[in-house]
């Protein structure tokens, strides 16, 4: 498998375990808006390791992750149906890794290598 461009990796730190089963698409913005690229879902350990192509050019990008149904098939009550992280992949020859830590109620983030 040729390695993606884009990874991510959600920990859900409500319960301190990796979130398995939380869908995510990669969009890219363009003149006409956001266009979707790519779309995955969270393995065992939380990993999404192929979210897109072995190469994107710069741009705006961004990841949006269905909280809302992973939190639902937990039986877990949250305030985020949704979390949407932005950024701009700058350096085309890098790997960009974009992990989401999560629980019902809050969220972070940072650039992950």
């Amino acid at each position: 498998m040729t390695p993606s461009h884009i990874t991510t990796h959600v920990l859900d730190t409500g319960n301190g375990r990796p979130a398995s089963g939380v869908a995510a698409r990669l969009e890219a913005r363009t003149a006409d808006g956001w266009k979707g690229i790519a779309d995955g879902v969270t393995d065992d350990d939380g990993r999404i390791k192929n979210l897109g192509p072995e190469q994107l050019d710069a741009g705006t990008y961004r990841i949006e992750y269905q909280t809302g149904e992973y939190f639902q098939a937990t039986n877990t009550e949250t305030f985020f149906p949704a979390v949407t992280l932005t950024f701009s992949l700058t350096d085309p020859a890098q790997h960009y890794h974009v992990p989401l830590l999560l629980s019902p109620f809050a969220y972070s983030t940072y650039r992950g290598s």
